[in-house]
């Protein structure tokens, strides 16, 4: 397989059945959202005063700007620790990290009691500077800006604008380096929002370390997302595998993996949880999967000679992603607990909203890669499994 560092629209019909059926989903979740707007979260959701957070922050916003640290890690590889080999992979991460977290955002503005005063995060004599939700925030809003900026080269691409695009990449490093800068704080920040829980949260995931896993969390998630769209869009879209990056790229993913995994369990006997992890309930059960899916993730990308294999890279990614999804949605809500009297279960409309924001999610790549300079260019032939 040849490979360059060109990227070009894929073309093709955009409306299939497929697509008919991610816009049902959204159009379902706007019906859901409506009834949120107008009548408040209470007719909408499960949530309660035990329970003020749902799925739609732990897995739209927690889980879904983690699943958008493709562009942060990739930048960080090409431009930071000047891996340029991997350039060709970097649009497609940087697009994803556009979608995670412009969605991500969108959740937020969603949860919020009072939505329609959503920006005031634009007023400083509003802000609460002791707030750590208030750097995240604010991390979150300039990060969606640097990341537009990005991207504007492929729009420049697209429409032969060549003078802007060669405009912007004479500033183009400035946003580069906040685009690795401002992820590693608002990610910590968001293990530091669960630190504050205290008690509440069980001693298999609390810890003063924290702001420290959830910044490995956006590590592995961010490398795996690369792979596993890597992998997907050559199957969907009938590409040659990229094995040439990917063998290399899923040997860094298998140390950043095994770094997290080790720093994490260690300190869950470090502060004395793991004997809780024997205790035979939910949140046992969930720690022992969530464990598992990191030595799964392991086991299928540490052995040199599986790296090869578009099958076992798929699948680590898929461990990797899994991994970081379950221990987030464990610090958030599965470890949780408010005390005596309060449960949550999501409600149909909840669910239906996170599953509309991922079809949107779907919908933005299938229409951005087939009319945009996303994908690099590539030869042919065809790589087997």
């Amino acid at each position: 397989m040849s490979t360059t560092h060109e990227h070009t629209p894929l073309g093709g019909r955009l409306v299939t059945p497929p697509f008919i059926f991610l816009v049902v989903i959204c159009v379902l979740a706007a019906i859901v959202l409506t009834q949120r707007f107008v009548f408040g979260l209470g007719e909408a959701t499960n949530l309660n005063d035990g329970y003020p957070w749902g799925i739609w922050i732990a897995i739209d916003l927690i889980i879904g700007t983690a699943l958008g640290c493709g562009g942060f890690v990739m930048a960080m590889l090409v431009y930071i620790l000047n891996k340029g080999e991997y350039h060709p992979m970097a649009r497609a991460g940087l697009m994803t990290s556009l979608f995670g977290y412009t969605l991500g955002a969108l959740a937020v503005m969603i949860d919020l009691g009072r939505w329609w005063q959503g920006y005031n995060i634009m007023f400083p004599w509003l802000w609460n500077a002791n707030s750590v939700l208030l750097e995240t925030a604010l991390c979150i809003f300039a990060y969606i800006i640097v990341l537009m900026v990005e991207f504007l080269p492929a729009v420049f691409e697209r429409f032969g604008m060549k003078e802007a695009r060669r405009r912007i990449h004479r500033v183009l490093f400035v946003f580069t380096g906040l685009g690795v800068l401002l992820p590693m704080m608002h990610q910590s920040s968001m293990g530091t929002v669960v630190v504050i829980l205290g008690y509440q949260l069980s001693p298999l995931w609390q810890s003063h370390l924290l702001t420290l896993h959830f910044l490995l969390t956006a590590l592995t998630m961010g490398y795996a997302i690369v792979a596993f769209e890597s992998i997907t869009s050559s199957l969907a879209f009938r590409r040659p595998y990229e094995m040439s990056l990917l063998g290399k790229l899923s040997g860094i993913m298998a140390w950043v993996m095994l770094v997290f995994f080790i720093v994490r369990y260690l300190d869950v006997i470090r502060v004395g949880g793991f004997p809780l992890a024997f205790a035979g309930d939910f949140k046992a059960v969930s720690f022992w999967i969530e464990l598992l899916l990191g030595v799964g993730a392991i086991l299928c990308l540490m052995p040199k000679g599986l790296r090869e294999s578009p099958r076992y890279v798929f699948l680590g990614a898929s461990f990797m992603l899994l991994n970081g999804f379950l221990y987030r949605l464990n610090c958030y809500l599965i470890g949780y607990d408010p005390g005596t009297g309060y449960q949550y279960f999501p409600s149909m409309g909840e669910i239906l909203v996170t599953l509309g924001i991922f079809a949107l999610h779907i919908i933005l790549y299938l229409a951005f890669v087939k009319n945009l300079p996303v994908l690099h260019a590539t030869g042919p032939a065809r790589a087997t499994a």
